[in-house]
């Protein structure tokens, strides 16, 4: 038979969503009813594959609890058909994320992760899935991101941009694309402007049929098409999954028609997994006994709906850290914090997935001119893409942005226009110290001229916590620490 159906499904940056939740009274989302639907697509469906763009890990105490190993068992019932590598797969060390390789029964590709001695890669770097009889070639592509997350370790390198990534998928197409290659699929987690730059970038030659993505969380009611290449994403989270139904032509070599949805998961659509609930709930019993204490609680919930704007509970992060310290200003990452909603009861495990990366503190002396070279830089275009690092800052700091000019019309510090000549001690947390140059735009050792940065803190959660514990009833609010004009 010529016409072949294909139905592929995809989810990415489920950062350990692993719990239904209730929403307007229906179950959503959840390992046991994506799972289930999974488990039920294969069933029912000829020619089922089954893909997840990166970012498995973080986001639960589950998974931080067992550095991943819990998540791998988990994602090990679903025998998804391929993933790649994301960002946060990187968390606990590359060292680590190869040893929970091992531990997956399901194969992770990356082209672009290598060993900086000899150039060896890391990962296979393409798969092949047959099914139905169609063969897909995969190919796996990573964000440049990762090389602030693996800093310290010096033999890990990665191209750094979509034009040597696009190169790359060039050299595995023509290398191991045969005349039995139906398909081919870029698997990535670079972002969705990163993945309209890279289709911009194939050949048409190299047939590159589809790219799956991740990494930006985006939310797509259709395809975007660049280049004749469709872009995929699932939003992020379990309680939706991407999904194609093709029908392919073997005998012409092409595809009559596809279509593709984002589906929704809830007790509408997917019925439960009972052997994963089975095993969620094993792992839930056991973090719950030691987490499931209550540490505080706040006036009210607090939100933080986008990292791309001051928030309530970058506020209260920010101010926290900042009470009582040796510096004036901290600049919280808005990615640090996880967490959508927060209280109005503070459990430990609600803390600890709210900042998942604790680390320690660093303090540096910076002057007007260069907080405000800093700020410049932040602000940038690319900050409305979700590409770059966005901060919330503590009390007494005013950013007035208009994007439209790219003008910054007011910085102020506790009420005073901040002059080239000032001082101040910011603070911030070991990730974006150890990235400084590239995240603020500034030189380290411009700023470290001014003074020794020095570690003020071992453990951001060490002060949450003990500070939550003595202040009950804590409320933050939006109060214009950063307005964005136009």
């Amino acid at each position: 038979m010529a016409k072949k159906k294909l139905t592929i499904l995809h989810s990415n940056d489920m950062h350990g969503d692993f719990q239904p939740k209730m929403q307007d009274g229906i179950e959503t989302g959840g390992l046991p009813r994506l799972s289930g639907y999974v488990k039920q697509a294969r069933q029912t469906e000829d020619g089922v594959v089954y893909a997840i763009a990166g970012d498995m890990f973080r986001g639960s105490i589950i998974d931080s609890e067992y550095l991943g190993l819990s998540t791998i068992d988990l994602v090990n019932l679903m025998r998804p058909d391929v993933t790649t590598v994301g960002n946060h797969e990187i968390d606990y060390g590359i060292a680590h994320l190869l040893f929970l390789e091992k531990c997956a029964s399901f194969p992770i590709i990356n082209a672009n992760l290598f060993v900086t001695i000899n150039n060896s890669r890391l990962f296979i770097p393409y798969l092949n899935v047959e099914v139905n009889g169609v063969r897909i070639l995969f190919i796996g592509i990573l964000t440049e991101e990762v090389l602030a997350a693996t800093k310290l370790e010096k033999v890990i390198g990665t191209f750094i941009n979509v034009e040597a990534a696009a190169r790359e998928v060039g050299i595995i197409c023509d290398n191991y694309r045969t005349k039995d290659t139906d398909l081919t699929i870029l698997l990535t987690h670079i972002g969705i402007e990163e993945d309209r730059k890279l289709a911009a970038l194939l050949n048409p030659d190299w047939g590159v049929s589809f790219i799956i993505g991740g990494h930006s969380h985006t939310y797509m009611d259709e395809p975007e098409i660049v280049n004749g290449v469709p872009i995929v994403q699932a939003g992020t989270g379990t309680g939706i999954i991407g999904r194609f139904d093709i029908e392919y032509d073997t005998w012409f070599n092409r595809i009559n028609r596809w279509s593709w949805q984002c589906v929704p998961i809830n007790e509408e659509t997917a019925p439960v997994d009972t052997v994963m609930t089975e095993m969620l709930s094993s792992y839930q019993n056991e973090t719950d006994a030691k987490y499931k204490r209550i540490v505080s609680h706040l006036a009210r919930t607090l939100t933080h709906p986008s990292r791309i704007e001051e928030t309530e509970i970058g506020n209260l992060y920010a101010d926290m850290l900042q009470d009582e310290s040796s510096f004036d200003i901290m600049m919280m990452g808005s990615g640090a914090l996880r967490k959508k909603e927060f209280g109005p009861i503070i459990e430990y495990q609600d803390m600890l997935e709210n900042t998942p990366f604790d680390d320690t503190l660093w303090m540096l002396k910076v002057t007007g001119e260069q907080f405000r070279r800093m700020i410049t830089y932040i602000m940038r275009d690319d900050a409305w893409a979700g590409h770059t690092e966005f901060y919330q800052y503590s009390k007494g700091v005013r950013i007035v942005w208009r994007k439209s000019t790219h003008t910054l019309e007011e910085l102020s510090f506790r009420g005073k226009e901040v002059k080239d000549s000032d001082t101040f001690l910011i603070a911030m947390q070991n990730y974006h110290y150890k990235n400084f140059t590239e995240f603020m735009g500034v030189p380290i050792e411009e700023v470290a001229a001014n003074m020794k940065p020095r570690v003020v803190a071992t453990s951001v959660n060490n002060i949450v916590e003990e500070y939550l514990s003595t202040h009950p009833g804590l409320d933050a609010h939006v109060e214009g620490r950063i307005t964005i004009l136009d």
